[in-house]
C-alpha cells in the first residue's frame, strides 16, 4: 500500500504513520512543517493545503492507494473540497477523520450511524454555521459536516468517514486526560461530576489509527461512529488516574446542578463532563462489526501517564488552555459542599 497522510507529525496522524510503516506500507506526509517532526522512514512533503500550487506539487508525488485527512478540522469545507479535487486523479480512497459533532442531534440525542447530519454546503467558507445558545449545534460541527460533503462530492463511494467523540492517549495535545492525571497526582479532594456511575466512551488514539488503516484497505464506505463500545464509569476512570499517578486523594462527587450553579464550564473546566443525554450514548456497532477493537480505557490512562511523565506536552496548542478548572475555583466549590 502507498498512502498519503495530511498532517502526520503528531497525535492521530503520527499514530497512523507509525502503524502504516509497521505494516510495510510506503508513507508520504503533507504538512507545513511547523508542528512536530516527521517520522523516520516517510517521504515528507511540505506545503500549505490552502494553496492550489502546493496541492498540485503534492499530487506529483502520487499515486496513492489511500489518503488520510487528519487535519481538516483546521480548514473550512471549501479547502477540503479543493484538496479532494486536486488529489482525486492520484488517490483511490479517502479516509476522512470527522467527528460526532456533524450529527444534528448531538449531544442531546443518542446516535447511531444513520442519524441525520447537519447541513453545510461543500464549498462553504469559514463563516458558515452557528453555535446554539446551549452550546449545540456548533459552528465546528457545521464546518465538519461540510467537509464530509466535500469529500463525498469528489470521491463518492471511495470515501470513508470516521466520527470519533473524544480521542485520548499518548501524544494528546488537547489536554483532557493529562489534566485529570495531573489533578490526580496533586491529590486532596478532587471536584468530580456526579454520578460516579456515569459511563463515558473515549477511545484510544492507537485504536482509532488501527481502525483507520483497516478501512484504507477495506471495501466499505460511508460513516462509522468511533466510540468505545463498553466505555468506563467516571468513578473507575478517576480511580485509574489516582492509581497510575500515586495521588493521595479522592473524588468529591458533586451534583451537576450545583456545578452549573457555580459556573463550572461543561466539557472544559471538568474535561469529559457534559450533562446532555446523548453525549456518551454513541452507538459504534457498525465500526465494531468492521473491525474496531478498543482496549480497556485503564490501559489508555496508564500509557498516557507514562508518556506524559517521560515526554510532556507534545506541541503548543490553543485548546490546551481551555481545559481544567482553576485550583482556586475548585477549592471554593469544594468548601461549599
Amino acid at each position: 500500500m502507498r498512502i498519503l497522510v495530511m498532517g502526520g507529525t503528531w497525535f492521530l496522524g503520527k499514530h497512523i504513520v507509525v502503524g502504516a510503516l509497521r505494516q510495510g506500507w510506503a508513507v508520504t506526509t503533507f504538512n507545513r512543517g511547523r508542528s512536530g517532526r516527521a517520522v523516520e522512514g516517510v517521504e515528507s512533503v511540505h506545503g500549505d493545503r490552502t494553496s492550489l500550487a502546493d496541492l498540485e506539487r503534492l499530487a506529483e508525488h502520487g499515486p496513492w492507494d489511500a489518503v488520510f485527512d487528519t487535519s481538516s478540522s483546521e480548514f473550512p469545507p471549501r479547502d477540503v473540497l479543493a484538496a479532494a479535487t486536486a488529489l482525486r486523479p492520484v488517490v483511490q480512497r479517502w479516509v476522512h477523520i470527522s467527528t460526532v459533532s456533524v450529527y444534528a442531534g448531538w449531544p442531546h440525542q443518542p446516535l447511531d450511524d444513520d442519524s441525520p447530519l447537519l447541513v453545510c454546503p461543500p464549498d462553504a467558507d469559514e463563516s458558515f454555521g452557528y453555535t446554539g445558545t446551549d452550546g449545540s449545534p456548533t459552528k465546528y460541527g457545521f464546518q465538519k459536516a461540510g467537509g464530509e460533503r466535500a469529500v463525498s462530492e469528489i470521491f463518492g463511494d471511495a470515501s470513508v468517514f470516521l466520527r470519533p467523540g473524544v480521542i485520548l492517549g499518548p501524544g494528546e495535545y488537547v489536554g483532557r486526560l493529562p489534566w485529570w492525571l495531573e489533578r490526580a497526582a496533586r491529590g486532596g479532594r478532587i471536584l468530580a461530576p456526579a454520578p460516579a456511575e456515569q459511563r463515558i466512551q473515549p477511545v484510544d488514539v492507537r485504536d482509532v489509527a488501527a481502525f483507520a488503516l483497516d478501512q484504507a484497505a477495506a471495501s466499505d464506505c460511508g460513516g462509522f461512529n468511533v466510540a468505545h463500545p463498553e466505555g468506563i464509569s467516571f468513578g473507575d476512570f478517576l480511580d485509574a488516574c489516582l492509581a497510575e499517578t500515586g495521588g493521595a486523594g479522592a473524588p468529591a462527587w458533586v451534583d451537576p446542578a450545583v456545578l452549573l450553579e457555580q459556573g463550572v464550564k461543561q466539557w472544559t473546566e471538568l474535561p469529559l463532563w457534559r450533562t446532555h443525554a446523548g453525549v456518551w450514548a454513541v452507538d459504534s456497532v457498525r465500526a465494531v462489526a468492521a473491525g474496531l477493537a478498543c482496549r480497556p480505557i485503564v490501559e489508555t490512562v496508564r500509557d498516557t501517564w507514562r508518556w506524559w511523565a517521560a515526554d510532556g506536552r507534545p506541541v503548543d496548542h490553543p485548546r490546551w488552555a481551555e481545559h481544567g478548572i482553576a485550583p482556586e475555583k475548585e477549592a471554593k466549590i469544594l468548601a461549599s459542599v
